[in-house]
């Protein structure tokens, strides 16, 4: 490549968003003014060539008469050495012009993959300088408030730490875009500007300039756009698709906009979808992690199953207690706070050795989450139960308890009882903080699970409404014939999810492709035929031409990177996030905008009351 410099960087363990020691090519034009090399590529190798790097003054050691500056690009940090004065500060950016000299042994840095070499600068430009106060230091930014750093985005993404993160998030979409492609899928790209559609959250809103009165919706996920390409006779659609919802923030949920591998096939059940997602949710995780990874296939889970054994439908299976339904057994048990009302127990292990302020903390959190109590059974060292509830069962009550629980010395079961509304719930939250309490959670582990057998409909418990608990476009267990004969809320649905350490990634469904089959899905919910057809007015006419059985399912980018990247927090993972009150503190957005404006769209702002 005539006039161009291929080149190569060994990323290790430390300083990678990758985990197997990866190779990176990189071509730089060099006859390039600002460099010939990048501050995370020159080793012992380049020891007395005359090199030129350009980046960011990252420290500044000054030991009189010398100056030792180590600069910072993408790629890495090396030291200049300048025997000269250093007039200028941190963040400056700087093009220096030296020759590669090998340090004493003593003052070679093993943290940095260019430790053993510096740059004896022979000349030095500023191309601009940091002629503002620093926020923070780059290097803490974040240990900084969150306003701060999400407010100075542009600095905080010159830490290392954080924009690793950023390089990882660009690879895993790299490889997820390659591995679709090696399974045959072909990428489209859907609208961004399309109709509003209930699909279970808020919807943005864009008002329409050229038509008064009407609006575009920004589109939660391209669920119906890719139905429709099944319909118009592709095969196998996927996408990198933004989606845009107006919902609340979580740890694991961004404000505003998220982004997923969206993809969908036709002439393919449940199981066909799964084999696509394990090949590529496996694939990724073992390619950007050194972690254990589940073994093939992924465990199945039926989610009445999942609610009843975890608590929930997110289950983390890293964590090794379950939970046990103790109601029939508490049902002759003359224990008034558990009189018709269900119960769940939970074995943990060793338990009773632990101290009291463990149990004050347990029961103190239970409060917290709403519960009236915490009570429990230990196991004692001659084999006796002990517990303020042990008075109220008969000696064959505690054998079948120790039998049906196989309880050893030193378990303690914790019991938990509310309303059925509410008790999978509770005992959810206490079999987590039980884990995270007895160190039960293995952190060097992906444990994947897909939650399969989803309840179609629900009931709402305001109103008392039928409603759907899933998507709306799924397909029902038993088709047509099911809808008509059964209890609605006995009725499951294709619908599955894949979740991985108590994090789930990904929603997807066997799809309706039936229109008899989905006005009777809709008729149920509360909807009728020409809500349908004004509603969902494109699938539903598309459905009346022939349609193809389809399915597939949409892995959350966002939450995979963050899982790989072993951060808490979304927003560790996005370039410009929003705040937790979908704010944009960089931009400032949402912000106001002029008269002319809302005038040209037809919007009157009405003051809230």
């Amino acid at each position: 490549m005539e006039g161009s410099l291929f080149c190569f960087h060994k990323i290790s363990d430390k300083n990678s968003p990758f985990h197997n020691p990866v190779i990176i090519g990189i071509i730089i034009n060099n006859m390039n003014q600002y460099r010939t090399h990048t501050c995370g590529e020159l080793g012992d190798e380049h020891t007395g060539q005359i090199v030129t790097l350009s980046g960011w003054v990252d420290t500044i050691r000054d030991h009189g008469g010398v100056t030792f500056l180590d600069i910072r690009d993408q790629y890495g940090v090396t030291q200049v050495v300048l025997h000269e004065e250093y007039k200028s500060g941190k963040e400056t950016v700087l093009t220096v012009t030296g020759t590669v000299k090998k340090r004493d042994i003593d003052t070679i840095n093993h943290k940095i993959a260019t430790g053993t070499v510096e740059v004896h600068a022979e000349k030095l430009i500023i191309q601009s300088k940091a002629v503002r106060a620093l926020p923070f230091e780059i290097s803490e930014s974040k240990n900084t408030r969150e306003d701060v750093r999400l407010s100075y985005r542009f600095l905080d993404l010159r830490n290392p730490e954080v924009k690793k993160n950023i390089l990882l998030r660009s690879k895993v979409i790299s490889f997820l875009r390659a591995k679709m492609e090696e399974l045959g899928f072909t990428e489209f790209q859907t609208p961004i500007l399309t109709s509003s559609s209930p699909e279970g959250a808020r919807d943005y809103l864009v008002p329409s300039r050229k038509h008064q009165g009407k609006f575009y919706a920004l589109p939660q996920a391209p669920q119906i756009f890719k139905q429709l390409l099944m319909v118009s006779g592709f095969d196998r659609y996927f996408q990198i698709a933004p989606c845009f919802r107006d919902e609340d923030s979580r740890a694991d949920r961004s404000p505003g906009e998220f982004y997923q591998l969206d993809f969908e096939m036709a002439f393919v059940g449940q199981e066909d979808v799964f084999q696509v997602a394990e090949n590529v949710m496996y694939g990724a995780f073992k390619t950007f992690s050194n972690k254990e990874i589940s073994s093939l296939p992924f465990v199945k889970i039926p989610y009445a199953e999942a609610m009843l054994k975890y608590g929930t439908d997110k289950p983390d299976l890293r964590n090794p207690l379950v939970i046990t339904d103790l109601t029939s057994f508490f049902a002759d048990v003359d224990f008034q706070p558990f009189k018709n009302i269900p119960v769940r127990g939970i074995v943990a292990g060793e338990a009773a050795l632990q101290s009291k302020s463990f149990f004050e903390k347990m029961l103190a959190f239970a409060e917290e989450i709403g519960m009236k109590g915490l009570g429990y059974i230990s196991v004692m060292e001659d084999g006796s139960l002990k517990g303020p509830i042990v008075k109220f069962l008969s000696e064959e009550k505690q054998n079948t308890l120790r039998q049906v629980l196989n309880l050893k010395i030193s378990d303690t079961l914790f019991f938990i009882a509310d309303a059925p509304a509410k008790v999978n719930n509770l005992a959810g939250q206490i079999r987590t903080a039980l884990g995270n309490q007895l160190n039960l959670i293995n952190k060097d582990k992906f444990e994947f699970c897909f939650i399969v057998d989803f309840p179609m409909y629900g009931k709402n418990e305001e109103t008392g409404a039928i409603e759907f608990t899933h998507n709306p476009f799924s397909m029902p267990q038993g088709g047509l014939q099911a809808l008509e004969t059964k209890n609605p809320l006995d009725i499951l649905a294709w619908q599955y999810d894949i979740v991985c350490n108590g994090v789930e990634l990904s929603s997807g469904a066997v799809r309706n492709h039936l229109p008899e089959v989905m006005t009777k899905a809709f008729e149920i919910a509360g909807y009728t035929q020409a809500d349908i057809e004004k509603k969902f007015p494109a699938l539903y006419n598309a459905f009346h031409y022939g349609a193809p059985p389809h399915a597939g399912m949409a892995p959350g980018i966002d939450r995979i990177v963050m899982l790989l990247a072993e951060e808490e927090n979304i927003r560790e993972v996005v370039a410009f996030p929003m705040n937790s009150a979908a704010q944009d503190l960089l931009m400032n957005a949402p912000c106001e905008v002029t008269e002319q404006q809302l005038r040209e769209a037809h919007v009157k702002i009405r003051q809230s009351k």
